[in-house]
């Protein structure tokens, strides 16, 4: 798994754009050998500034496919990578660390493609190689196989190729490469086909990959896709047998399709409101016009209620196709979501059909649900939801589901759907939503047979994956893998049974074990591990189908350590364990692990998204770890200029210190407000930054008084498009619709466009932008049942950040620090506690002085910080009146006044 950048030659002519960075070259090779596609994506790139810089690695890898290494090479220091069991490897990188030897790989999930990405810190002038291999089997859609590939290299490149090269011992039907770059590059993409294989080449020049002739910007970006399919010459489908392994594929074709009766369960809710019910609409109306005369069918439409276009199924006539798309038309969504009701409704109308006999025995039963949301009204709980579907269904027929949407719970609505035989898909809220709703149908409404059941001699196959299966559907395929005892078999034969439209089916195959060994030994690019890794990818994807609907948590526990044994041993990511990558001195590490949701994380408890910071473990600004010093009382003096005072901050009752740093003193003042309001903190045009909390106020009064603090704290960074929300319960990123959402659990660490989020379990967050400002958020947990007190945050701010000259807000004005003189020290009331005259910005006001805390150091108890204290909300030290820095929303900027 090493590699080398001796390779790379001349590097000189590199375009590059302002950052500075070249990309020599962009590499895809991937190669299918059965169905089975092994990818490599490569990446050699160069920093050309006079100064450090990040350098990024992001590709998406396809859903499903396994992760099975990762190689770095920086200036001649290659990292490789190991697979490790979950805990372990953050355990190993935690200690890493710990001694500041840490950084990391971001992988977060996007629609139908996962992000894998890394960020690393290269020195000017260094090189460095990223590569990472994947495989994924191809599954049969709609009569083809599609191999997808993600080509977003984000710059022009010297040197840019993907590479495919297709081996089929079935013999090859055809191979077509669609136009999916754009018409850009019509004409480059190159196809040689033979009997059995194929080799696809895109290789565009530098040149063709401008968007335009003048152009320095990349018009690769996107999918290249490769579709093909193979000949097939027997009922009983396809038998290889290699090293040991066998592997099936059924796709039997000519059939007469089974009569089907099928509900579409269709959510009304006002979150579908707009452009997602038009085009919902849009593919109902096309999916019931091919309905055939034999299928029954009806509709339920619902949001907090739950209503049916027909209380039983109806036949498929012109006249009730056209009556139903009629009453589609009608729907006008609003209300709440009731997904336990409606899908309830649905099996109770399919189970009272069957027990009337209304059903031909030979049909095929189905419930097609589209939704774009979590349930809100009725029952809430999705496990409890989930236990009620399945109780209801009894595995008399299958269900289906449509997640729309981005923030649709696309977690459950897998769980949901492989319970109950099915499969889930999630598809874009957009344009393209039409299209993919009739997409998917088309791939379950025509089937072809049920009850299908595989058979293998017994004495000769072990380990056989799921043989079973409740359904098959017109242009897919069933795969079925195994190990085979080769040493005493000569022949392997299975024997297929099924229930067609007019007949019981038996189909037989006869395979010979030897017949592929000459043919994958001649050829060099094969893979030949490829029945043992097919094999490993469907058991380990079966496993985990099974882990989600385990009855019990013994038996939970006994699938999950077979898969994570299954993990290591075959050397792939997948829910239960993560990749280590290290160099060779193995004092530098990294750390990749797989989140199921993006919402969620991987697992509860834990952290989805893996720490990622630079190399050099610059990431996280040295104020925030910061050594407590005593403070001793002496007559007027300036504060000592350590780094646990030189800072801005507000905590506790929102107490704010104010460091001057030309001068040398804290100021300090309170600010007195209700419950619920905003206070700008920072807001600047100038840098697009602003930072604003909300208050909330105890439990009770105290001495006719309410304390309030700050419950939540709302960062945004307008230039990047990002918004960063901080409660007391957790942490959420926003970019547009992408949303990642960490609690105070976790620890780690998440990189979005160069702004870095890091998160100390239960202590404080820290967001960093580049080296430019920083900011650190600190969590207050009080005892849950305290009569008076709230959980609450502090916020500490370096007076170092470069702010622009029109920064505001109540600390945000003091990037211009205003000049201060203190005179005439008196005793005050308390000794302890002496006054004096503060002039600043043409007012002479009476200050205290006294102690602050900072709580960096010590949550509890915090140290101690002298200060000067401005009475009435900081009246004359800050400009205007306290109730002028009130702001509307979480995000707004301050207005001038």
């Amino acid at each position: 798994f090493q590699r080398s950048t001796s390779d790379w030659g001349y590097v000189g002519d590199l375009v590059e754009d302002d950052d500075k960075i070249g990309l020599y070259s962009y590499k895809v090779q991937s190669t299918i050998t059965s169905r089975l596609a092994s990818t490599m994506i490569q990446a050699k790139m160069v920093n050309n500034a006079k100064r450090s810089q990040p350098i990024v690695f992001d590709v998406q890898v396809p859903k499903g496919a396994f992760i099975d290494n990762f190689t770095m090479d920086i200036n001649g220091i290659t990292f490789t990578s190991q697979i490790r069991e979950k805990s372990e490897a953050r355990k190993m990188y935690a200690q890493a660390k710990a001694k500041g030897k840490a950084a990391g790989i971001v992988r977060s999930n996007a629609l139908d493609m996962e992000n894998f990405k890394t960020e690393v810190n290269v020195p000017p002038g260094m090189r460095i190689q990223f590569e990472l291999h994947y495989h994924e089997m191809i599954r049969r859609k709609l009569s083809s196989y599609e191999h997808v590939i993600s080509v977003k290299p984000g710059r022009l490149a010297k040197h840019m190729e993907v590479d495919v090269r297709i081996i089929e011992p079935q013999g090859l039907r055809y191979v077509h490469v669609p136009n999916s770059l754009g018409d850009h590059f019509n004409g480059i993409t190159t196809i040689s086909k033979g009997e059995k294989k194929a080799h696809v080449s895109f290789k565009p020049t530098m040149a063709q990959q401008r968007k335009c002739p003048t152009c320095s910007s990349t018009a690769v970006d996107g999918n290249f896709v490769v579709q093909y399919d193979v000949n097939r010459e027997t009922t009983g489908g396809e038998l290889e047998i290699f090293n040991g392994y066998f592997i099936h594929f059924f796709a039997p074709e000519n059939l007469d399709p089974l009569p089907k009766n099928i509900l579409f369960v269709i959510d009304v809710s006002g979150s579908m409101w707009g452009l997602k019910m038009k085009q919902t609409i849009e593919a109902m109306k096309a999916i019931l016009s091919e309905l055939r005369a034999a299928d029954q069918f009806s509709l339920i439409d619902f949001n907090h209620n739950v209503r049916c276009w027909r209380d039983n199924l109806v036949s498929a006539t012109p006249a009730q196709v056209e009556d139903a798309k009629k009453y589609i038309q009608t729907i006008h969504p609003n209300g709440g979501t009731n997904i336990n009701e409606a899908l309830l409704r649905a099996t109770f109308i399919l189970n009272e059909a069957q027990s009337l006999g209304m059903l031909d025995p030979n049909s095929v039963s189905m419930i097609v649900l589209v939704s774009d949301g979590d349930p809100t009204v009725g029952e809430l709980k999705l496990t409890t939801i989930q236990k009620n579907v399945k109780q209801s269904i009894k595995d008399e027929f299958s269900l289906f589901c449509l997640g729309i949407g981005f923030d649709v719970d696309y977690d459950f609505l897998q769980r949901i759907a492989t319970d109950n035989r099915g499969m889930a898909q999630r598809i874009f809220g957009n344009q393209e939503t039409s299209a993919q709703m009739k997409n998917f149908y088309n791939q379950v409404s025509t089937p072809l047979l049920k009850k299908i059941q595989f058979n293998y001699p017994q004495e000769s196959v072990s380990d056989v994956t799921q043989s079973s299966f409740h359904n098959y559907f017109g242009g897919s395929e069933i795969v079925v893998a195994g190990k085979v005892d080769t040493e005493n078999l000569q022949h392997l034969e299975s024997i297929v049974t099924a229930t067609a439209a007019n007949a019981e089916l038996v189909m037989e195959t006869l395979r010979d074990v030897e017949e592929l060994e000459g043919f994958m030994k001649k050829d060099k690019y094969a893979d030949p591990e490829f029945t043992k890794k097919l094999w490993a990818y469907l058991t380990v994807n079966q496993m985990l189908a099974e882990r989600n609907t385990a009855p019990t948590a013994a038996l939970k526990r006994n699938i999950t350590k077979s898969i994570l044994q299954m993990s290591l041993d075959h050397h792939i990511v997948t829910p239960f364990t993560a990749m280590l990558i290290e160099n060779a001195d193995k004092d530098e590490i990294m750390l990749a692990d797989q989140p199921k949701d993006p919402r969620r994380g991987c697992c509860p408890g834990t952290l989805g998204l893996t720490p990622n910071a630079p190399i050099n473990n610059k990431g996280i600004p040295a104020w925030v770890n910061v050594t407590a010093e005593p403070v001793s009382f002496m007559p007027e003096q300036r504060s000592p200029p350590v780094s646990s005072l030189s800072i801005n901050r507000v905590d506790n009752d929102p107490h704010f210190i104010i460091h001057l740093p030309k001068s040398q003193r804290n100021i300090c003042f309170n600010i007195n407000s209700e419950p619920g309001k905003i206070l700008n903190l920072v807001s600047d045009p100038g840098t697009g930054v602003v930072v604003n909390g909300q208050l909330v106020g105890a439990k009770k009064m105290e001495n006719k008084k309410l304390n309030t603090y700050f419950g939540k704290i709302g960062f945004y960074f307008k230039n990047k498009g990002l918004k960063v929300e901080i409660t007391t319960e957790r942490i959420t990123l926003k970019d547009g619709s992408y949303g990642i959402t960490l609690t105070w659990s976790d620890t780690g660490h998440i990189i979005r466009k160069q702004l870095l989020i890091s998160v100390k379990k239960e202590s404080n967050v820290t967001i960093a932008v580049g080296e430019e400002m920083s900011f650190m958020v600190l969590l207050h947990r009080v005892w849950k049942n305290h009569p008076v007190n709230v959980d609450f945050l502090g916020i500490y701010i370096p007076p170092e950040n470069q702010f622009s000259p029109e920064a505001h807000g109540l600390i945000g004005q003091f990037v211009s620090e205003p000049e201060v003189y203190i005179h005439h020290q008196r005793p005050g009331q308390a000794p302890e506690k002496p006054q004096a005259i503060m002039e600043v910005k043409g007012n002479k006001l009476t200050v205290t002085k006294g102690l602050q805390k900072d709580y960096r150091t010590d949550r509890v108890v915090g140290t101690d910080v002298q200060c000067w204290f401005v009475h009435n909300s900081g009246k004359g030290f800050i400009d205007g009146h306290y109730k002028d820095y009130l702001v509307p929303h979480l995000y707004s900027f301050l207005k001038k006044p």
